[in-house]
């Protein structure tokens, strides 16, 4: 269509400067401009004009275009820095957690203390901690909370302290505390969504309707962890500062963070695999029914009880990383089978714990979490223990609870991973024929990878009870579901 217009516009420029030509030879003396001929030239430079205007709408456009992440190369760990919130007080106590999510080879990390950490309390493992780094004086900013925190300016400040670093080739600023614990791979995958040049403020809410209520339901609470990219972090750096003039009143960090982020016109991308953990006890109900998206942050274990039995809150994470470091997509992700043949529900959250039910239990029951913890604030109001989701009964009587297993082991090779699970007896309880004498679980799948497009728009994968008769162990095969297939029991 262009070659086209190009050849028709040449050959009536060729005619009309042919035409000028002719009438311009005599125009050589000022006394030969008759009117006339003006009126002659006037058409002329008319048409002209005219050609270059048509012209122009059918040439091709050429425009310059601003950089887009979306034709650069993809996201890794080293394009990520953390910068994590901790104290000279806490840090000694806390830096088992950044040692069991942490690789010093691929991932850079800095934590901000009050005061530089006495000798002797980093971890050495062989390629050493995130550097430590003395926050600056804060003293100029207000402060007026009546019982509150001062350091929550510290805190805060962090985000202008860590771009003023200048590291190199940064697309992701990750914040959280000394107890923050990060899935990094599922954080890179999740980040990879964005594109990283422009403004994203990511993180999520507290699963407290109250905390939400108090602090605010548009706030990334900086214990679960948020990330801000390059881009947006250069320009809160600039003016960071005079927002924490304004900002005297508010009690804690992620507040302020939050206030200077909405005054650059900028409001929080929700991400529900951040979790602030706002929840006390038995956080079995919350990790056994996870969400579709990556888990990509815990925060507040200390708070809560052991997520493995017989085991302390270091030994339980590292326990869990093994799955995570062979499979860290599909950590805690839910899949439910069914066992027609003995009336079994099977709900598998993988790396981490399964459940068996008799009878026949709904898939949209199942994502409900169980309420086996409590609520963040010890109070009695009612407001207290609401929840930003959907939750279900944990039944007080344990014979009336599904059977669990909890992980044991994890491996791979080239053929697929494999994950045991082992029976947790709580009660001696009569169960069903089907499982009275079942001890073990082994669950076999293939690595969870899934591309930028994927992640937009999960979808849950299917499972299969492979062994049709079982006595003491069973074995599940996790797949993808078909086109048209349904997490359902046939009936």
């Amino acid at each position: 269509m262009y070659q086209k217009t190009q050849r028709k516009v040449n050959s009536v420029i060729k005619a009309i400067r042919f035409w000028y030509l002719s009438l311009s030879l005599p125009f050589s003396m000022p006394k030969a401009l008759t009117p006339s001929r003006l009126k002659a030239l006037l058409l002329v430079l008319s048409l002209f004009f005219n050609l270059c205007l048509l012209f122009s709408l059918h040439a091709p456009q050429f425009h310059l275009t601003r950089y887009s992440s979306s034709s650069s190369s993809p996201t890794t760990r080293r394009h990520l820095v953390f910068a994590i919130a901790s104290s000279s007080l806490s840090w000694p106590r806390r830096k088992p957690y950044l040692r069991i999510w942490h690789s010093p080879s691929s991932t850079r990390a800095f934590a901000f203390l009050d005061r530089p950490a006495e000798p002797g309390s980093g971890y050495d493992d062989g390629g050493g901690g995130a550097a430590e780094i003395v926050s600056g004086d804060t003293s100029r900013f207000p402060y007026t909370v009546k019982g509150g925190l001062r350091s929550a300016i510290r805190v805060a400040r962090v985000v202008k302290e860590i771009v003023d670093r200048g590291e190199a080739d940064v697309r992701w600023y990750v914040f959280g505390d000394d107890d923050t614990v990060f899935f990094v791979d599922n954080l890179v995958r999740t980040l990879a969504k964005y594109d990283h040049d422009r403004w994203y403020y990511i993180g999520g809410n507290s699963e407290s309707y109250m905390q939400n209520v108090k602090y605010g339901f548009d706030m990334a609470f900086g214990g679960g962890g948020f990330a801000v990219s390059h881009s947006l972090a250069k320009a809160l750096a600039r003016v960071f500062d005079s927002c924490l003039m304004r900002y005297g009143h508010l009690y804690g960090s992620d507040s302020r963070v939050f206030s200077c982020v909405a005054e650059l016109g900028i409001g929080l991308t929700h991400e529900p695999g951040f979790h602030q953990v706002d929840m006390r006890g038995n956080l079995f109900g919350m990790l056994s029914a996870h969400p579709l998206s990556p888990l990509v942050s815990l925060h507040h274990l200390e708070a809560a009880d052991s997520i493995f039995p017989n085991m302390n809150n270091t030994q339980a994470l590292e326990h869990l990383f093994k799955a995570v470091n062979v499979d860290p997509a599909r950590i805690l992700q839910q899949t439910v089978c069914y066992d027609r043949t003995h009336s079994l529900t099977v709900s598998v959250a993988w790396g981490y714990a399964i459940q068996v039910y008799d009878g026949n239990e709904l898939l949209p029951d199942l994502l409900s979490l169980q309420r086996t913890f409590m609520p963040w604030r010890r109070s009695r109001s009612a407001e207290a223990s609401q929840y930003m989701f959907k939750m279900r009964d944990y039944p007080r009587d344990a014979c009336k609870r599904p059977t669990i297993f909890y992980l044991e082991s994890v491996g791979s090779n080239k053929h697929g991973i494999w994950s045991n699970y082992a029976r947790h007896n709580v009660e001696n309880c009569s169960k069903e024929n089907a499982i009275r004498n079942l001890e073990h679980i082994r669950v076999v799948s293939q690595k969870l990878e899934l591309d930028v497009e994927e992640m937009k728009a999960p979808r849950r994968q299917c499972c299969n009870i492979v062994q049709p008769s079982f006595n003491e162990s069973m074995t599940i095969n996790i797949r993808r579901c078909r086109d048209d297939e349904l997490i359902s029991m046939n009936i």
